[in-house]
């Protein structure tokens, strides 16, 4: 027992640890909060998986292009929005199955991306880290927070624009009242189906810089199986938070160190079962939506389908 709380305490007051669950939660956080949009409008955003890959392989190639992050971060997002424009048109406007489009969008764009990775070979690169003066002192988390590559801090700035958007405009007062009560929003004046596919556009787009930054903020390097099922573990940190925009941060923080985790160990030199791991973010985010989900109330109208004029 002793050793485990030793081995425990090596892994969690180490610095490494707390880097790469950063890295990660970051990641996991520019598509969880395009996500947290989305479903306040009431569509779950099943494609957000693929969005993240298709950002990454855009991002990737325009890096390779151009040789510039700037426009490996802006043609991600483009990738991730125009997966994102597929499955929010064919849900919203041919009033398709959100499920079964998202599924499908996910395979279309992980064939895509096979066969471009094939053919194409993108090789990518890494952006420069940028450390922030004093903050990156601080002892343990100060390296984590403020001593990463350039992109990770772009989520600083989406993250109140995000709140802003949401919470202190008219489109954001539309969004949640299409997600919340559309009929009476139709009533209202309020385009639904148009705000809906709106909230899946900028979910994807931050999904799509989400994938962009893995490659250019995190790896270097494009692979079909980057992403990994981390889109579905983004989906379940909204649903960890609450469908609130500080829940949501925190979820995507506690599946980043839950992923840190499953790295920092045999850094260290402890020997665990590797499947175990692997396994472990994706136990923790079944875990998660089975007990935590149950305390929270979703937006009512969440994956329902509007039809105007229709109850």
């Amino acid at each position: 027992m002793n050793d485990i709380l030793g081995a425990l305490g090596d892994i969690f007051t180490s610095p490494a640890m707390y880097g790469s669950a950063v890295r990660l939660g970051v990641f996991l956080a520019f598509a969880a909060l395009g996500e947290l949009v989305a479903e306040k409008a009431g569509t779950i955003n099943i494609s957000v998986e693929g969005s993240l890959l298709a950002g990454a392989l855009g991002g990737t190639m325009a890096y390779d292009l151009s040789g510039s992050p700037v426009l490996g971060l802006a043609a991600g997002a483009v990738a991730g929005a125009t997966v994102a424009m597929v499955a929010a048109n064919m849900s919203h406007r041919l009033t398709a199955d959100q499920f079964v489009v998202g599924i499908t969008v996910n395979v279309l764009v992980l064939g895509l991306a096979g066969f471009l990775d094939a053919t194409a070979g993108p090789l990518g690169g890494r952006a420069g880290v940028v450390t922030i003066p004093f903050l990156s002192r601080i002892p343990v988390i100060g390296p984590a927070l403020f001593g990463q590559t350039w992109p990770t801090y772009l989520l600083y700035g989406l993250v109140p624009l995000t709140w802003w958007l949401l919470y202190r405009t008219r489109w954001g007062l539309e969004v949640r009242s299409a997600g919340e009560n559309p009929q009476a929003a139709d009533v209202s004046g309020v385009d639904v189906n148009r705000r809906r596919r709106q909230a899946v556009y900028y979910g994807g787009s931050l999904a799509g810089l989400g994938g962009a930054f893995l490659i250019l903020g995190q790896v270097g390097s494009f692979d079909v199986g980057v992403v990994g099922g981390r889109g579905f573990i983004a989906i379940a940190a909204v649903y960890f938070g609450g469908w609130t925009l500080r829940g949501t941060l925190v979820g995507a923080l506690l599946f980043g160190m839950a992923d840190a985790f499953r790295l920092a160990v045999p850094v260290l030199g402890y020997q665990i079962n590797a499947q175990l791991l692997a396994a472990l973010p994706y136990l923790l985010t079944l875990v998660v939506m089975y007990f935590i989900t149950k305390r929270f109330v979703q937006p009512a109208a969440l994956a329902r389908p509007f039809v105007r004029g229709l109850r």
